[in-house]
């Protein structure tokens, strides 16, 4: 059962509901809480699960940074959401740069664990961080292209692929309200997303030893590589590598049984279940990768070397222009298939919206 928290005039919006320990789970740049859908049912049994949308995000008001930094207002926002539930701690997981802002909580001593799934602030050169700007630009620009099609690219898979461009690995699990949602959510988002991303910074804070870290990549994440995991353990020791097999950028949709897995095993959910209940995590996962640390930093040793043999050769000059001619190319070859794809409609589901003074 869900249990919406109250409404009130202003601050973030946010969902509550659950039962357990408390969980705050924080989308990627340009996304929504709705990223997380996926996974609740999942997780909700275990967790009382605090869903929010990010300031200058989904129904949240603009990012406010009058005075203090992007990084700063990001962080300050959140943990005043917070302050506002009465949790002085929580457990934290987050995407792309929700998972940033859960290791930031982390510094900031305010999480009891930390999960982060494909965490903005690891790029390994500033070419990388290049290509995540250049990306999200050439989205933005074929996003406006391609908005008046957004209905008809919504309902099929292809479409969907063309929505979803660079983040998600299996574009026909999304339904169709959702694509839908995410591209014009993405859209009114562009302006804190370029805000965001001029601003971006190295992760170089450091959270305290006794928190728990998992740091989980899509093994096709084409957004940020995997081999930035690496990076991430080098600067938290601590961290704990997961593989997710077949994922990409934004894992949840691509396969949200592994995804809830990770993170009821990041904030230490598995104690707090019953016998057959934690036997059925076990059994989530057919990567064994996940529950062995050695060969999980094996998995991304090996693919930091094919990955850096690969691209020596190449040179990095993608600019934001080839990169949108890209997409809107396979965004035109793909709409010829629209009429002839017909995917089954997703199933409806209403949220309560609550928001912090």
């Amino acid at each position: 059962m869900r249990l919406a928290g109250h409404m009130v005039l202003m601050g973030l919006a946010y969902e509550r509901f659950g039962a357990g320990p408390p969980l705050v789970l924080l989308h990627g740049i340009g996304h929504r809480r709705q990223a997380w859908d996926a996974v609740l049912d999942r997780l909700a049994p275990y967790r009382d699960l605090i869903v929010l949308d990010l300031p200058g995000h989904g129904e949240s008001p603009p990012l406010q940074t009058v005075g203090r930094s992007v990084a700063n207002a990001l962080v300050a926002e959140t943990m005043g959401l917070l302050d506002d539930l009465g949790l002085q701690r929580a457990h934290f997981a987050g995407s792309s740069l929700g998972g940033r802002l859960a290791l930031e909580a982390a510094v900031a001593g305010r999480a009891a664990s930390v999960t982060a799934l494909s965490p903005a602030g690891f790029w390994r050169s500033s070419r990388e961080l290049t290509y995540a700007r250049a990306v999200s630009k050439a989205m933005q620009v074929a996003g406006r292209l391609i908005q008046p099609l957004g209905p008809s690219l919504a309902r099929t898979t292809v479409g969907r692929a063309v929505i979803y461009a660079e983040i998600v690995s299996r574009p026909s699990l999304v339904g169709s309200e959702q694509a839908l949602g995410d591209m014009n959510a993405f859209l009114a988002a562009r302006y804190t997303t370029n805000a965001i991303l001029a601003a971006a910074t190295p992760f170089a804070g450091s959270v305290p030893a006794g928190v728990p870290v998992t740091i989980a990549w899509g093994t096709n994440d084409r957004l940020l590589p995997p081999r930035q995991a690496l990076v991430a353990k080098e600067r938290i020791p601590q961290a704990r590598l997961v593989p997710l097999p077949g994922c990409g950028h934004v894992p949840m949709t691509d396969n949200p049984r592994l995804v809830a897995d990770v993170l009821l095993r990041g904030s230490r959910v598995a104690q707090h279940l019953g016998r057959q209940s934690a036997a059925g995590l076990a059994r989530t996962s057919r990567c064994p990768a996940v529950f062995d640390a050695n060969r999980a930093d094996r998995f991304f040793r090996h693919q930091s070397g094919e990955l850096a043999e690969r691209s020596a050769g190449m040179k990095f000059r993608l600019t934001a222009k080839r990169q949108s001619c890209s997409i809107a190319k396979a965004m035109l070859s793909g709409l010829v298939w629209i009429n002839d794809l017909h995917d089954p409609p997703s199933r409806s589901r209403h949220r309560h919206v609550s928001r912090r003074a």
